[in-house]
C-alpha cells in the first residue's frame, strides 16, 4: 500500500476551519462590534492577547478551546511563530477560530503577518475590524484626532521602537514636519526621545499634548501638557502602559462634557 501524497503547499489542512481576526475594541466592552459578537458566542476556540477585557471571554461558549498569547513590555510573552503554529493547529481540529485582539487586528495589531502565515498553509481566514484605541481613547478624553480649524491630517505611528539616532526606525523629525497630528501607541517608554526628536522637527515647545491611560475603561487617566514638558510630566505622575499619545493642536479643541464614562473593565487572566 502506498502513502497517500502530502498535501500541496498552501492546500488547506484536512478538515480545516476558519480563522476569524478579530478586533476586540480598546477596552469598552460595549464597543465590540455586532459581527465580533456574534463570532465570539458560536467560536470553538479562542485565542486572546493581553488587553481583551472578560467581560469578551464570557461570551464563549463553555466548551470553547482556548489559549492565551499575550504580549506586554517587561513581561513574558508568547512568540509570534507560537502564535501562528496554533492558530493553523486549532484550524485543523474546529470549524470557527476566533483570534481576539486588542483595538484592531491589522493596526499594530501582527494580523497582517498571521494572515498571511494562514493563507500561506492555506487556513481560510477572514478580518473582522475593531474600534482602534487611537482613536476612541482620545474620544473618551473628549480630544477629536482631526479638526477642521487645528489640523486636517493625523499620523498613527508606533513608539514602541528603540530609537537609534544612527539609523531610526520612526522618521519623528519628518512626522514633525508633515502632519497635523500624531497618534502614538506604546511610546510611553521611549517618550523623552520622541519629544526631542519632534521639537528638533520643529514643533514649538508649547505644542499641545495629552497621554491617556487606559483609555475607555475604568481607570482612564489623562494628562494635558505642552509637547516639551510631556515626558517629565508623565513619568512624574507615575503614568503607564497601555497608554495612547496626542500631539498636535487638536489637543487645545478637547470638549471634557462630551467625554463618555469609561467602562468598568476587569481584563483577564490567562488561562
Amino acid at each position: 500500500m502506498t502513502s497517500p501524497d502530502p498535501p500541496a503547499p498552501g492546500s488547506p489542512p484536512a478538515g480545516s476551519g476558519t480563522v476569524y481576526l478579530v478586533g476586540a475594541g480598546p477596552g469598552d466592552p460595549e464597543l465590540l462590534t455586532v459581527k465580533a459578537e456574534r463570532l465570539l458566542r458560536r467560536c470553538d476556540a479562542l485565542v486572546y492577547d493581553s488587553l481583551v477585557p472578560r467581560a469578551l471571554l464570557d461570551l464563549v461558549p463553555p466548551g470553547c478551546e482556548r489559549h492565551f498569547v499575550g504580549k506586554r513590555r517587561g513581561h513574558h510573552s508568547v512568540p509570534q511563530p507560537s502564535t501562528n503554529a496554533v492558530l493553523v493547529d486549532l484550524a485543523g481540529r474546529h470549524r470557527c477560530i476566533v483570534r481576539l485582539k486588542g483595538g484592531d487586528p491589522f493596526l499594530f495589531g501582527r494580523g497582517g503577518e498571521e494572515a498571511a502565515h494562514l493563507a500561506a498553509q492555506g487556513v481560510p481566514v477572514e478580518v473582522v475590524p475593531g474600534v482602534t484605541a487611537g482613536i476612541a481613547a482620545p474620544a473618551y478624553a473628549g480630544i477629536p484626532v482631526t479638526h477642521r480649524s487645528a489640523g486636517s491630517s493625523v499620523t498613527f505611528v508606533t513608539g514602541h521602537e528603540e530609537i537609534d539616532k544612527q539609523r531610526p526606525g520612526v522618521d519623528w523629525r519628518g512626522l514633525a514636519r508633515s502632519s497635523d497630528g500624531l497618534v502614538i501607541y506604546m511610546g510611553l517608554h521611549n517618550l523623552h526621545r520622541i519629544a526631542e526628536e519632534l521639537l528638533a522637527g520643529g514643533l514649538a515647545a508649547d505644542t499641545p499634548a495629552a497621554v491617556i491611560q487606559q483609555g475607555t475603561v475604568q481607570g482612564q487617566r489623562l494628562l494635558l501638557s505642552p509637547l516639551a514638558e510631556l515626558a517629565e510630566r508623565a513619568e512624574a505622575a507615575g503614568f503607564a502602559s497601555p497608554s495612547i499619545v496626542v500631539v498636535g493642536e487638536v489637543v487645545a479643541q478637547r470638549v471634557s462634557a462630551c467625554s463618555p464614562t469609561p467602562a468598568a473593565v476587569e481584563m483577564p487572566i490567562p488561562f
